[in-house]
């Protein structure tokens, strides 16, 4: 007569190891996503609601970009610094539409910092060629972007490259500048977002490509 399989050994202790492995790499997962989630603003409720936001400009330093929620959109606010401003009329030659000409913004943000106020730009953070989210890249000629890298945003998916005021460079799959979205300053320190200054007009405002 054949020997039955035996049960193994320990079989209680290994279902507590396997449950104990899969909460600690949940609970890896949920600290790893916890710094992207805690940058995004602002809360799931006024998200939910897909109204203007307001940003806190006093939160960035010179150079910084920070990302914000807006109708599920990522949307940067950059303070630009006063050297990374004198370089943009420079790359002007190197960019598919340095004027913004294409209707990716409202009038009054068509000039050559593509903003309100020249050191705040905010832009919709979405590549205008398949909608990957390009990264930050404000250091100057880095090796992997090269000698006339001055700066600006680098889509990983494809290579499209953008100056710090959204501006798609020539050779760059992206057909179009990034979005400006809708906005305008409530003072002197808060943006809101999602709207202009006359009101509601041009909350459903929305771009060529994004």
């Amino acid at each position: 007569m054949a020997d039955l399989p035996k049960k193994p050994a320990n079989a209680g202790r290994r279902r507590f190891l396997l449950a104990a492995a899969s909460a600690t790499g949940a609970a890896a997962v949920a600290a790893l996503a916890y710094p992207f989630l805690d940058s995004m603003e602002p809360s799931a409720a006024t998200l939910a609601a897909a109204g203007p936001v307001d940003f806190d400009l006093r939160k960035l330093e010179p150079g910084q970009l920070v990302t914000i929620s807006w109708r599920s959109r990522p949307v940067w606010a950059l303070y630009r610094t006063a050297a990374q401003l004198a370089r943009l009329p420079s790359i002007d030659p190197r960019l598919k539409d340095p004027h913004s000409r294409q209707p990716q913004q409202l009038p009054q943000y068509q000039n050559g910092v593509r903003s309100l106020q020249p050191k705040y730009a905010v832009l919709v953070g979405i590549c205008t060629h398949l909608g990957c989210v390009p990264t930050y890249r404000p250091e100057i000629a880095p090796p992997d972007l090269g000698p006339q890298w001055e700066g600006g945003f680098f889509c990983p998916c494809h290579g499209s490259r953008y100056d710090l005021a959204g501006r798609v460079m020539d050779g760059s799959p992206a057909p179009l500048n990034l979005p400006v979205p809708p906005h305008y300053f409530v003072n002197s320190h808060l943006i809101r977002i999602g709207e202009t200054e006359e009101g509601g007009k041009n909350s459903n405002w929305t771009p060529e490509v994004w």
